[in-house]
């Protein structure tokens, strides 16, 4: 019997978020997900399956960079302005499409290879609400 080149494994678990925009460092969950799928060398997807929110990697040494990511995204998508959609979220839903559904990140003896100022965060653009987050773990 041949032992397959690669395997892949799903994890789910929910963020709760409690303001309309926000980034929510969610490292953490992910590397609990990928322990307990015994990841050790692959890949890792990180995915929302939400239209109004997203993924996106980047510093969370300084909390005023998510701030300003969530302020520069309210310039180029403010909450009210001419839109067409009638729920009045559409300002959420451009968010989203810039910053995009997901991440794909290397992983190394379990743990993911993102350089020493970046995290993984989940992104808000129309809560409060409870969101799914997925964790693809390709080994291979």
């Amino acid at each position: 019997m041949r032992t397959p080149l690669y395997s892949v494994m799903v994890s789910k678990f929910n963020v709760s978020t409690k303001s309309r925009c926000r980034l929510i460092d969610i490292t953490s969950d992910v590397l609990k997900a990928l322990r307990e799928m015994k990841a050790d060398d692959g890949l890792c997807c990180v995915y929302v399956s939400h239209t109004t929110a997203g993924i996106t990697i980047n510093e969370n040494a300084d909390p005023a960079v998510p701030d300003d990511i969530i302020r520069g995204l309210d310039r180029i998508a403010p909450l009210r302005a001419d839109y067409k959609h009638a729920e009045g979220n559409s300002a959420a839903h451009i968010k989203s499409s810039l910053v995009g559904a997901s991440e794909t990140v290397i992983v190394r003896d379990g743990g993911l290879v993102l350089g020493t100022w970046q995290s993984l965060f989940f992104c808000e653009f129309d809560g409060p609400r409870t969101r799914s987050v997925y964790v693809k773990y390709i080994r291979g």
